[in-house]
């Protein structure tokens, strides 16, 4: 503690020149036979002036430069030891690598071992409210299903779409989808946790997981120790050479093997949310050792002086007046009516956006929109409660990259696609090469052209035929019948909706595999 010892501030201590005047001042106004000496001659100053006895009490010259002292001490910040950032659960950056090798759709877990990684990947992102995360897909190839991103029903969509088919590459490589995480998380400010859920990590990675990283290493294994068949797309069991069903097991040697020579957190999953809170309990402490490593800041321990001055501060009344005032004042503030005298002392210490904050943080979203000033947070405020509409007027009310790309997610919940996409694309000039922008913007584009593609099937289809053509014996023409499509429409448009993530996904991991741009 002594080596880490200084201060925040210390150009304050140039202050301190104030209280050694007022001691000094107050000397010379107290020596009497200075002040006599060029009137009295001496012989008659010695009788006149009554020196002051040795046991009188402390001047008030001295409490007062005392007081100013301490305070100056505590504004100049002696801080120590590091400390957190405020909401630091919030600011912890997550990237979810998940296994998509075929051994992955073993159903020793039910209902498969895929299927259970995606419910224990909602699990988390349910409890990660405002914080980034990211999606990565693997097998023999690695690819980024969905950069950092605070939308977690973006992120349910994309990861309930996840299939081992839509993988280019046959085979596993762990160490493709450690180094593509770490680049995801690389133009983060602060440090993160990659997660695997995997069924085994192969030994040829294990060198990539001893590298020294900035981001903290968390192993989830998904199975079982007596594994189970292995079901194929088709729904049919995968079989070897001799015709018998290939059983997968779950490599529980092979991690408890990396732990042990890479130190990275391994668990493997439970039924119930004992495995998710202990991955989010990592995720923190991953974040709060990697943060203090680095020195994010440091604890101002001024504060702890707050109680000595008070009581030197005390010891200045006289007569007590200011107490009596002080009574007074108190009386008239507990006298007024309840709800006016909380609300005026919690504006008296704070500001409507620390009260909006607080309001946030408890989950009172709609009480959160109407304390916050900040349009910003009072917009975001407003998306948290479902009110896009409202949000989207609140995000309006600031021109910056973020206010672009906050009322593009509004109005893709407000179902207007195109305003979307312009608003995607003003958000990326303003800041380039933002990835939270560009994949948003990907994904509002998509929906245009398959809203489009819908709409010109319905252009291009023949008239549908009658429910049912009746003749008569007397040869009039029957009626013509006429049916809706509305709800055969409705049905193609959620159809397309709910195939096309991993439709897409597989296009383009496909594109990436062959080495071209998507």
């Amino acid at each position: 503690m002594i080596e880490n010892f200084h201060l925040l501030r210390p150009w304050w201590l140039l202050v301190l020149a104030v209280p050694a005047i007022i001691v000094w001042m107050s000397a010379r106004s107290a020596d009497t036979r200075r002040q006599w000496k060029g009137m009295i001659e001496q012989h008659l100053l010695d009788s006149l002036v009554v020196d002051s006895s040795p046991g009188s009490r402390m001047r008030p010259s001295w409490l007062l430069a005392t007081v100013l002292t301490c305070a100056i001490l505590a504004v100049s910040g002696p801080a120590w030891e590091r400390e957190l950032p405020p909401f630091v659960e919030d600011t912890a950056p997550l990237v979810i690598a998940v296994d998509l090798s075929p051994t992955m759709d073993a159903i020793d877990v039910s209902p498969s071992r895929l299927e259970r990684a995606k419910l224990k990947i909602r699990d988390i992102v349910a409890g990660r409210s405002g914080a980034h995360t990211a999606v990565i897909a693997y097998a023999g190839s690695a690819h980024l299903v969905l950069p950092l991103t605070e939308d977690g029903s973006l992120i349910e969509t994309y990861t309930d779409a996840l299939a081992t088919r839509i993988m280019p590459v046959d085979g596993k490589d762990t160490a493709k989808a450690l180094a593509l995480a770490e680049a995801t998380l690389a133009s983060e400010d602060v440090p993160g946790t990659i997660l695997f859920l995997t069924d085994g990590i192969e030994q040829k990675a294990f060198d990539a997981f001893k590298l020294k990283s900035r981001q903290g290493i968390v192993v989830l294994g998904i199975g079982t120790a007596e594994g189970g068949p292995v079901k194929s797309s088709d729904g049919s069991f995968l079989t070897d050479a001799a015709g018998g069903r290939v059983a997968a097991k779950l490599d529980v040697e092979g991690l408890k093997n990396l732990h042990a020579l890479t130190g990275a957190d391994v668990a493997t999953f439970t039924d119930d949310d004992t495995d998710v809170r202990w991955v989010s309990q990592r995720i923190r402490t991953n974040f709060a050792q990697k943060r203090a490593a680095e020195g994010d800041r440091w604890r101002d321990a001024g504060w702890w002086l707050i109680g000595p001055l008070l009581l030197l501060f005390a010891l200045t009344f006289r007569k007590g007046w200011i107490v009596r005032v002080g009574a007074v004042l108190l009386s008239a503030h507990i006298l007024l009516p309840s709800n006016a005298q909380a609300a005026d002392f919690v504006d008296m210490w704070l500001t409507p956006d620390q009260q909006g904050r607080m309001a946030y943080e408890k989950g009172d979203f709609e009480g959160a929109a109407a304390l916050f000033a900040d349009p910003m947070w009072k917009g975001t405020s407003l998306y948290r409660a479902g009110k896009y509409a409202e949000a989207l007027d609140a995000f309006a009310t600031a021109d910056s990259a973020e206010s672009w790309y906050d009322q593009g997610n509004a109005l893709l919940h407000l179902g207007k696609l195109d305003e979307a996409v312009s608003a995607y694309k003003t958000a990326l000039k303003k800041r380039p090469d933002w990835p939270d922008a560009a994949a948003n913007l990907t994904i509002a584009e998509q929906l245009v052209k398959l809203k489009k593609d819908e709409e010109e099937e319905q252009q291009d289809a023949p008239s549908l035929p009658p429910d049912s053509i009746q003749f008569d014996d007397k040869g009039k023409k029957g009626k013509a019948a006429t049916i809706s499509i509305a709800e055969q429409t409705s049905e193609l448009w959620m159809k397309n909706i709910i195939v096309s993530p991993a439709d897409l996904m597989a296009r383009k991991f496909a594109i990436e595999a062959q080495g071209k741009k998507p």
